[in-house]
């Protein structure tokens, strides 16, 4: 059952006319299904009001539709998101007499230069997306099975020959179900996650176990990368959880409260950064608060030293990719990207 994950970006309620609607909080789902194949779509239900939203949405996405009514901070903004978060496939939906030409200025050099204007109903874009995912059932490792002659990208997911069971899941909504127990929905970052599999729930460390698992509403034996799931749980509480945590089996993993390295600034950034300054980094479903506490931009070349200490442990792969925010940055407030320890 091979699933493709859509960040829809623009105007809200786009995403209404693609998919069935699902689970709502500061971002809203939608559900897609033919046959064994599905697309998830993710829409940034508070953004631009609150840059969270667009963050999750686009982190984990393996494409997107950016919907553009008009050039403004808000599509300046995405455009700068998605190209730190690299996801480089997807299309440009253009409304009010908007031409690709007239974004060119912002596209260029960006992620989204080689995304494709769809000037069809939704219908057509409904079709062409589960026609894709259900490409990827069919190309080796395209459904999340490993794949021998595959090559990784350096920080998204990397390289575990003969591990393919070792699983990763952010978790991005937790509840309690009546009969059934804690409850969690997320995307299969990496590996493979299996009913009875022993899990630690993390940054906390506390075992769980996978007591079943859901793929869009059918029951299955395993999930595999890129799999969007709901987990029932045995050994934790719904209350004993934050979104952001990662359930994982994964030795590799590991929890860090201090990130340090070059800082890749977004081309529009202009605001110097100061020790002290409140910082947020992204990575995964997480998105956490901490303060600067040294900069080193000696070098001149606009890629400074940073040092970050987080109020709380920040759960990454080794050599994987962040993304800092700045809230009061006004209209632009993505800062760029550093890599993680």
């Amino acid at each position: 059952m091979p699933n493709l994950t859509v960040a829809v970006l623009g105007p809200p309620d786009f995403a209404k006319d693609l998919g069935k609607k699902g689970t709502t909080s500061d971002i809203t789902l939608y559900n897609l299904k033919r046959g064994t194949d599905t697309v998830t779509f993710i829409e940034p239900t508070r953004y631009p009001e609150k840059i969270a939203p667009l963050f999750f949405a686009v982190s984990t996405a393996d494409q997107a539709i950016v919907v553009v009514d008009e050039v403004n901070a808000a599509f300046g903004e995405t455009v700068l998101m998605l190209q730190c978060a690299g996801v480089a496939k997807g299309h440009l939906v253009l409304r009010n007499y908007l031409t690709r030409d007239q974004l060119l200025p912002l596209l260029r050099g960006t992620a989204l230069e080689g995304y494709a204007v769809f000037e069809r109903n939704p219908s057509g874009l409904r079709d062409l997306l589960i026609d894709e995912a259900a490409a990827r059932g069919r190309t080796p490792g395209g459904s999340g099975e490993p794949d021998p002659g595959a090559v990784e990208m350096p920080g998204r997911d990397p390289a575990r020959s003969g591990r393919s069971c070792v699983g990763i899941v952010p978790v991005d909504h937790f509840f309690n179900v009546k009969g059934i127990g804690t409850v969690v929905l997320g995307l299969v970052a990496s590996g493979e996650i299996r009913t009875h599999d022993a899990l630690q729930v993390l940054p906390q460390g506390k075992p769980v176990q996978v007591r079943s698992i859901q793929k869009h509403d059918d029951n299955a034996d395993k999930a595999v990368k890129g799999d969007r799931v709901g987990l029932a749980l045995k050994g934790i509480e719904a209350d004993e959880l934050d979104r952001g945590c990662v359930l994982s089996n994964d030795p590799g993993i590991r929890t860090t409260d201090l990130v340090s390295g070059r800082l890749e600034l977004v081309k529009y950034w202009r605001l110097p950064l100061r020790e002290g300054m409140g910082i947020h980094v992204g990575h995964w479903m997480q998105f956490l608060h901490g303060k600067v506490e040294m900069v080193d931009d000696r070098n001149g070349d606009g890629r400074p030293h940073v040092t970050i200490r987080l109020d709380r442990g920040l759960v990454h792969l080794p050599g994987a990719r962040a993304i800092l925010h700045y809230l009061e940055g006004g209209r632009l407030r993505v800062v760029g990207t550093v890599s993680l320890p």
